[in-house]
């Protein structure tokens, strides 16, 4: 789509949630040039296996459609730069600890005297304010803290963690969405905008109706598993081959099950006739459902669910090795490959989003560390070649 073709941003974020925002902004078109530090870069280049001829498939993940600048803001030069790289850049993303950019002398007020109406974004963990706010905040401690690991578990059993980083990619999400809004009105007003987004609130807001229920009612939430606490049923059954998921979350929907898997007996039995019903008697229903899943495969209930039973949200429980070959996914084509300089052909995960009915390729792999280092300086930093292997000798670049 290119919408935003005209904008530049500077990201100096690294690791996930910061680069998850950037990445959204380089798929829509602008121009990003992420900042690394001289000797190691983002640190998700070190996290692995697997490696990809030496590139970490982790970094690969969050970091097309970028260039990579290798500065250190550490020394005064270093920030120098940032400054005069600041007054050709619409919009900065950092994910620092506060404070970090002030002793840098690249906080927003500092920098909107460079660029008065730059868009200003700053990603932290427990928010810019509060007596954590220097805590170190990762995704697997925020969903401890906010509560997500104390949702996921059996009843009664042990809790565990969403095993990709959740909480990093929504503020990543919160981030993108705010600095698209502050760029729209920016065009309206000319103003810049300081915006702060932090993974716990982030978190927080992603309780959604559970937190509504505990500050409206004081209802605390239970670990139920896969299954739902007000409809049944609904969660993970085991299949003759495999697992599956299914869930009849209204009355119409209940009948359609039990007549696609032939227990109409069901349907005007009165422990299971109303959804109120079927949660005081959740026990019966699931019991009742389990054996009667476990007599054929997988896709032998998907076809006769959908031939007989439209409507009913089924499916089977998939792993990475069935996910990319589904029909459904080939079809949309998801997954599509970049060319890289080292890896070659490389496949990734393409931009979730189509525009007019087109899904925009990839323009850019993800970079190699500093590969955009002397373009970006000379052409919009005002450096020479002399000025580039003198910085490179002091490790500035």
């Amino acid at each position: 789509m290119n919408a935003l073709k005209d904008i530049r941003i500077l990201d100096l974020t690294r690791m996930v949630a910061g680069p998850f925002c950037t990445m959204a902004l380089g798929d829509l078109g602008a121009e990003v040039i992420k900042i690394e530090e001289p000797r190691t870069g983002d640190d998700t280049r070190q996290w692995g296996p697997p490696f990809i001829n030496g590139e970490s498939a982790y970094f690969i993940s969050v970091n097309r459609n970028k260039k990579s600048v290798t500065l250190d803001l550490r020394k005064e030069e270093g920030q120098e730069l940032i400054r005069k790289l600041v007054a050709h850049c619409d919009v900065l993303v950092e994910n620092f600890r506060p404070g970090t950019m002030d002793r840098f002398n690249l906080d927003y007020e500092t920098l909107r005297t460079v660029r008065a109406d730059l868009v200003y974004c700053s990603i932290t963990g427990y928010g810019l304010t509060g007596p954590d706010r220097f805590k170190p905040a990762t995704d697997p401690i925020l969903q401890a803290r906010g509560g997500i690991i104390e949702l996921l578990g059996e009843k009664g059993g042990r809790s565990y963690r969403i095993p990709i980083p959740i909480i990093d990619m929504a503020s990543g999400f919160q981030a993108y969405g705010s600095i698209l809004a502050a760029l729209i009105d920016r065009s309206r007003s000319g103003r810049g905008h300081f915006i702060e987004v932090s993974l716990l609130e982030t978190e927080l807001s992603l309780l959604l109706n559970l937190a509504s229920s505990y500050l409206i009612a004081g209802e605390m939430p239970e670990r139920q598993g896969s299954s739902h606490p007000s409809i049944v049923p609904s969660g993970v059954f085991e299949a003759k081959d495999r697992r599956v998921f299914l869930s009849a979350s209204s009355d119409v929907r209940w009948r359609r099950l039990c007549q696609a898997l032939e227990l109409a007996g069901m349907i005007d039995d009165r422990r299971f006739a109303t959804a109120e019903a079927r949660v005081v008697h959740r026990a019966d229903v699931d019991r009742i459902i389990q054996e009667r899943l476990q007599t054929k495969d997988a896709d032998e209930w998907a076809e006769i669910i959908e031939r007989t039973g439209g409507g009913i949200p089924f499916a089977p429980v998939n792993g990475f090795d069935r996910i990319f070959t589904d029909p459904q996914v080939v079809e949309r084509g998801i997954v599509t490959e970049a060319i890289h300089p080292i890896t070659g052909r490389l496949p990734m995960l393409g931009i979730p989003v189509r525009y007019d009915g087109v899904r925009d390729p990839i323009a850019l792999p993800p970079p190699r560390i500093g590969e955009h280092t002397d373009e970006v300086l000379c052409r919009l930093a005002g450096l020479e070649t002399a000025d580039l292997a003198a910085y490179r000798a002091q490790g500035i670049i």
